[in-house]
């Protein structure tokens, strides 16, 4: 399902104006952060065209993120993270354009419900969350315990008043339970963590939802090539089965290597569309692996 179609960026026109109003209404007379004004105006960049899967290339600074925020912005998408803005974005985000695709039945269809940006500081924080999550819950695991033993092997608790039907009703449910449903109950269950890649790949799992868009900048941080792969499938399932769009800023050949996703390759000037296999990214992988092929033989 594409339900962005086209993203358009302010003409040369509109961001000479941008900038002409930023320095009337700064108190030193100029600005001293354009950004991201000119950013793809160099790169001969204008508007982008998007299908089920759409992929930004290319390197630090090349205006992967970049785009993703003011896609992001514009089409108010849910935001956890915050993200590096200046002065003028909000300006620059309200001169961008935008066209939604159209349903089976030629509608015009509208940004889904639970439509977000994921970064990878989602992930991270996602990832320390439950670490801090799990510290919290080991801490109290012990003193638990003890207090599961005292209700259960202590004498009956007899009623005189309100507080003894809450001691006498907290000691019946710890005698008609194990002590490891006891700790469970009162302390909840920890989250079980094998590898930060596993971690990572859970978080996607969680929260790639069917029929939505989702932008993801460089998803691929903390996993592992085979962790990277399995991602890519999911990707890749649900654009195909599960009525997602996804708009990726990716480095990782794994996920370049989606089946059916278009790429724009942003160190290119003008910005072009290629094949995952043209990109210097992968090729350096390629020439790096046919060097040492004897190893692999």
């Amino acid at each position: 399902m594409v339900y962005l179609e086209q993203f358009k960026l302010p003409s040369h026109e509109t961001e000479d104006g941008l900038l002409e109003e930023q320095y009337r209404m700064s108190e030193l007379g100029y600005t001293d952060n354009s950004y991201p004004c000119n950013l793809f105006l160099q790169k001969q960049l204008h508007s982008l065209d998007f299908k089920e899967v759409t992929i930004l290339y290319g390197g630090n600074g090349s205006g992967k993120s970049t785009l993703l925020n003011l896609i992001t912005n514009k089409l108010s998408l849910k935001r956890v993270s915050p993200f590096n803005s200046s002065n003028i974005f909000d300006s620059f985000t309200e001169k961008c354009d935008y066209r939604m695709g159209f349903d089976d039945e030629g509608d015009l269809l509208e940004v889904p419900d639970g439509s977000r940006i994921i970064t990878s500081d989602d992930v991270f924080d996602y990832m320390l969350n439950v670490r801090v999550n799990n510290k919290d819950i080991a801490d109290n695991v012990m003193a638990t315990r003890e207090h599961y033993k005292e209700l259960v092997y202590k004498k009956t608790v007899k009623m005189r008043g309100m507080q003894d039907y809450e001691d006498l009703r907290d000691q019946i449910i710890a005698r008609k339970t194990s002590g490891r449903q006891y700790v469970f109950k009162e302390n909840g269950k920890e989250v079980r963590l094998n590898s930060n890649g596993e971690t990572a790949l859970k978080f996607f799992y969680e929260k790639l939802k069917d029929d939505t868009l989702f932008l993801l900048d460089e998803p691929e941080n903390s996993l592992s090539p085979r962790l990277q792969i399995e991602l890519a499938d999911m990707i890749k399932d649900m654009a195909r089965y599960c009525g997602c769009q996804f708009i990726i800023a990716t480095h990782s050949p794994f996920m370049l290597a989606i089946d059916g996703a278009k790429i724009f390759d942003l160190d290119d000037v003008p910005v072009n569309i290629k094949k995952w296999w043209e990109l210097e990214n992968p090729k350096i992988y390629f020439d790096f692996f046919n060097k040492h092929k004897d190893l692999f033989i």
